[in-house]
């Protein structure tokens, strides 16, 4: 009977070093390292035939929308979530709602 041979291969992969922080702390929490992580993500791909999560190109006023947020171009700032549904909804917004006319 001829024998299976378990091998493995090296990945590379270069990432921000916040991001890498973040993942490890939860794969920490989890139970695992890195190693398993990546590994679990390929078995994912392998078995899907395709990413484990939705992945969209984003369009062209999404793109922009993202650039702008990401200069601080556009933002709008707020006192308060009320002040936020007040511009947003309108004033009022909070005596609507299922049972209030």
């Amino acid at each position: 009977m001829p024998s299976i041979k378990n091998t493995t291969e090296a990945i590379e992969a270069r990432v921000d070093s916040q991001l890498k922080a973040d993942a490890e702390s939860v794969f920490e929490q989890l139970g695992l390292n890195a190693s398993d992580a990546i590994s679990l993500f390929y078995r994912q791909v392998a078995l899907r035939k395709d990413l484990p999560f939705e992945a969209r190109v984003p369009n062209a006023t999404t793109r922009k929308v993202l650039r702008d947020a990401e200069a601080g171009r556009g933002l709008v700032r707020h006192e308060s979530v009320d002040a936020m549904f007040d511009d947003i909804l309108g004033e009022g917004w909070r005596n609507k709602g299922p049972g209030r006319p």
